[in-house]
């Protein structure tokens, strides 16, 4: 293990693991991609595949697998700088296409691989000011936004809500987002951020309605001293790569098969 002692990754690696056993995935059809940082080594601990991609190209990894083998669970992984700065272009236009797959993104607010500097998500105040970071994204508004059919957030230090969260994710069909506030303890310090033991508000426990994405949209960016966990938004809508019921070539074979062909056609 390379992560410090305490870190919040632990437990996003402990509810990742229960949440794959109680979801009943087979290990030799599963894939988990991950970008770079400090989160993205948490390929190195489940008994899947894994990819250990770039820093912010976690998302086009994952969609080539699975475009080549579309019978495969893929699963991305990895930190807030990864998806909400250099990754962020690609997360936009993954989450609008809706492609079948899950992201989970462990939020630190800041660099940890790198000496701590401040992520788009620091929030203001402490290491966010001494680093010029400016107005923090918020990543769920960002993730209902951009188009994401689901969306939730998490928190390392409440496992068992935490499970339930990646169990839904792994299986709701389309893309899939879970935001995950992971304390970092060597560079999320008092002195540095606000503290990290907020009050913490579970939303599915009222009657937030959740296929309602103005009212996901205004839950996500009400700012208190509360942290919100649970189902932000999710709906249904076709999936990328996927033809709508009823649709098809008249030769009865769909584009992949087809693209096989024309490869095989192809070859010297």
């Amino acid at each position: 293990m390379t992560w410090c002692p305490g870190c919040g990754d632990f437990g996003v690696l402990e509810a990742l693991r229960e949440a794959f056993s109680r979801t009943g995935l087979d290990p030799a059809q599963t894939v988990l991609v991950t970008g770079s940082g400090c989160s993205s080594m948490i390929g190195f601990f489940v008994k899947t595949y894994a990819i250990h991609g770039l820093h912010g190209r976690a998302l086009p990894i994952a969609w080539g697998v699975k475009l080549a083998n579309p019978s495969l669970k893929v699963i991305v992984a990895g930190g807030d700088g990864d998806a909400f700065a250099v990754g962020a272009g690609h997360l936009v236009h993954i989450a609008r296409r809706n492609p079948d797959l899950t992201y989970l993104i462990m939020d630190n607010g800041c660099y940890g691989l790198t000496r701590g500097q401040a992520s788009p998500t620091a929030r203001r105040g402490g290491m966010a000011e001494e680093n010029g970071a400016g107005q923090p994204i918020n990543p769920l508004a960002f993730l209902i936004t951009a188009g994401a059919t689901f969306v939730a957030q998490g928190y390392s230090e409440d496992p068992q809500s935490l499970i339930l969260l990646i169990q839904q994710a792994l299986n709701h069909h389309g893309f899939a987002a879970v935001n995950i506030l992971s304390p970092c303890p060597t560079f999320n310090r008092p002195e540095a951020a606000p503290p990290y033991r907020p009050e913490v508000v579970n939303i599915e426990a009222t009657s937030h309605p959740v296929h309602d994405r103005l009212e996901a949209l205004r839950l996500a960016m009400t700012e208190d001293d509360r942290l919100r966990v649970g189902v932000f938004y999710r709906e249904n809508r076709d999936v990328l790569n996927e033809k709508p019921k009823g649709a098809g070539r008249e030769d009865g074979r769909d584009d992949l098969t087809r693209l096989g062909e024309i490869m095989d056609e192809l070859k010297p």
